[in-house]
C-alpha cells in the first residue's frame, strides 16, 4: 500500500512505499484524489484535517470517543479552531468493549 506523510521537516523517510509530502499538501491531495478507484485514509487530527475541510477534500470523518477527559486546550487545540462550517451525516457507530465508540460521518451535500 503506498503511504504519503505530510511534513515540512521529514525528507528521506525510512518507511517501504512511503512519500514525503511538504511543499503544498492540499494540492498533491487534489491531485490523488482524482485518481480513479484510490480511497485515502488520514490518521489524526489537526491542521491538515481542517485544511482539507476548508478547501471541501475531506469526504468522510470517523471519530473514536474515548471516555476521559485529557486537561485543557489553547489555541492549537485539535477540535476547536477558526474556519469555515461544515457539516456531516452520521452513516455508522461502533461500540468497543474498551468503552470507546468509533462514529463514522459522511460530508453533507
Amino acid at each position: 500500500m503506498r503511504k504519503y506523510v505530510v511534513s515540512s521537516t521529514l525528507r528521506d523517510p525510512e518507511w517501504t512505499n512511503t512519500t514525503v509530502v511538504g511543499d503544498d499538501p492540499i494540492e498533491e491531495i487534489r491531485r490523488l484524489k482524482a485518481e480513479p478507484d484510490k480511497d485515502m485514509v488520514q490518521y489524526g487530527f489537526g491542521r491538515l484535517s481542517h485544511a482539507l475541510m476548508q478547501h471541501g477534500l475531506l469526504d468522510e470523518l470517523r471519530l473514536w470517543v474515548h471516555p476521559l477527559f485529557v486537561g485543557s486546550g489553547g489555541p492549537d487545540a485539535l477540535i476547536h479552531r477558526d474556519g469555515p462550517p461544515a457539516r456531516f451525516e452520521l452513516r455508522d457507530t461502533t461500540a468497543l468493549r474498551s468503552g470507546i465508540v468509533v462514529l463514522g460521518y459522511r460530508a453533507a451535500p
